[in-house]
């Protein structure tokens, strides 16, 4: 099958958001190579319903196309006789098929959205940065001392827990399965962050667990915000190596989710829901705190670019980049004001 078709799914319906309208292309899930279907399986189903002008990936999951047929009323056929419904062609396999939608052009490398290059310029109550927070010796002291240690790969970059071990499926962690104290690695970084601008008073540690990120050159993150359950108020970011821009967005429907995670893969959905944006360039060595509403109330994004635009200037992500984050895992669950982001306030409803 041919590489992505420039249609994709479209958006989960809310309570206000009307369908797709119907058209001549139909977004199929639960069929494709990676699930043993070929392109002529799929021609031979489909075309008893009309010609069939095309097929083609809708993702690289490989169990996801795109059906394009020349006449809108063939795909209306097709989806009322195919969808949720198991195919005898196809071995009994069960199709969900909609209406697709096009994709959205993709912005330029930092887009329309104005880089800050101080956390102050953001406007975000509750994040700060400070440039320059290890020294250079420092920087590769860590690097090599987690170079030295095992890394667990997930689809796009690799990753190290300490502390408590941080689920990917579920975006939350297991308070129960303590893995240790934080390793001597960081104590330096454990010491400096304690007169962290920002940081407010605390009668116990300010953090417990650390995951370490290691992207390679332009891989990014999906926009999310860290489970309120799952973790504490502050949590402080050390980007190390490569720089990036990190990008923040408030969505005008605050129960907004990004998609699930699949074996570690945050899958960025092409159809954004309108937001307001924001973005901050994170050099190597800068330590970012994120605090307040700008943890609890707004997704954290780190675009997919191997170049970004920053103040006028190209910013090649010529290297990969290593993140340090550190949390406190949350014992009990959240109270905080945001409620309409919070998962601790929804399992209470």
């Amino acid at each position: 099958m041919a590489a992505k078709s420039g249609y994709t799914r479209p958006l989960p319906l809310a309570g206000d958001t009307a369908p797709p309208p119907p058209s001549a292309v139909l977004y199929v899930a639960n069929c494709g190579p990676a699930v043993g279907v070929t392109d002529a399986d799929v021609r031979s189903v489909f075309g008893a319903f009309g010609e069939v002008a095309g097929v083609q990936a809708a993702d690289d999951s490989g169990a996801r196309i795109i059906v394009r047929f020349h006449e809108p009323a063939a795909a209306e056929a097709a989806m009322a006789a195919l969808h949720g419904r198991p195919c005898d062609l196809l071995a009994g396999r069960v199709l969900h098929i909609r209406y697709s939608v096009p994709v959205k052009p993709k912005a330029r490398p930092g887009g329309s959205v104005p880089v800050a290059l101080v956390a102050s310029e953001l406007g975000i109550p509750g994040i700060y940065m400070v440039q320059e927070f290890l020294t250079a010796a420092e920087e590769q002291e860590l690097l090599s001392a987690v170079d030295s240690k095992t890394w667990k790969r997930l689809a796009k970059r690799r990753v190290q827990h300490y502390g408590y071990e941080f689920l990917y499926e579920t975006r939350n962690v297991d308070s129960k399965q303590f893995l240790g104290e934080l390793p001597t690695f960081v104590s330096t970084v454990l010491e400096k962050i304690a007169s962290f601008p920002g940081v407010k008073d605390c009668t116990t540690r300010l953090v417990d667990q650390l995951t370490v990120n290691e992207y390679p050159c332009g891989v990014g993150l999906s926009p999310h915000i860290d489970t309120h359950s799952a973790f504490e108020e502050m949590i402080f970011s050390l980007s190390l190596a490569g720089p990036c821009i990190m990008e923040f967005r408030k969505y005008t429907r605050g129960s907004w989710r990004a998609p699930s995670v699949v074996n570690g893969v945050d899958e960025d959905s092409s159809q954004e829901p309108e937001c307001i944006r924001k973005a901050i360039f994170l050099p190597p060595r800068s330590m970012l705190l994120m605090s307040g509403e700008g943890r609890y109330a707004w997704h954290h994004y780190i675009p997919h670019h191997k170049i970004d635009a920053v103040g006028g200037q190209v910013i090649k992500r010529n290297s990969r980049r290593v993140s340090f984050t550190f949390r406190k895992v949350r014992m009990g669950p959240c109270d905080c004001e945001y409620k309409q982001f919070c998962d601790s306030h929804s399992k209470r409803c």
